[in-house]
């Protein structure tokens, strides 16, 4: 994981905006194979809603269709 002193510095906007974009994805990405592998091992949707700091609605509503459409 990049360190702080590694990211661009916000006097930098162009470069400083287009890190802040990349890490978004990445954290989504991230988010979305950890929540799958949560439900996979059993998880509830209550426990993966307390893990991210959200309702337990929000979760579902966020991971529910991608994690059905990919069972397939």
């Amino acid at each position: 994981m990049p360190d702080k002193k590694s990211l661009p510095s916000a006097d930098k906007p162009e470069e400083a905006l287009a890190a802040v974009v990349a890490l978004r994805h990445m954290a989504d990405q991230l988010e979305r194979k950890a929540v799958k592998a949560a439900i996979g091992q059993g998880w509830s949707w209550s426990e993966v809603a307390e893990a991210l700091g959200v309702s337990k609605q929000a979760a579902h509503k966020r991971h529910a269709a991608l994690i059905k459409s990919s069972k397939g």
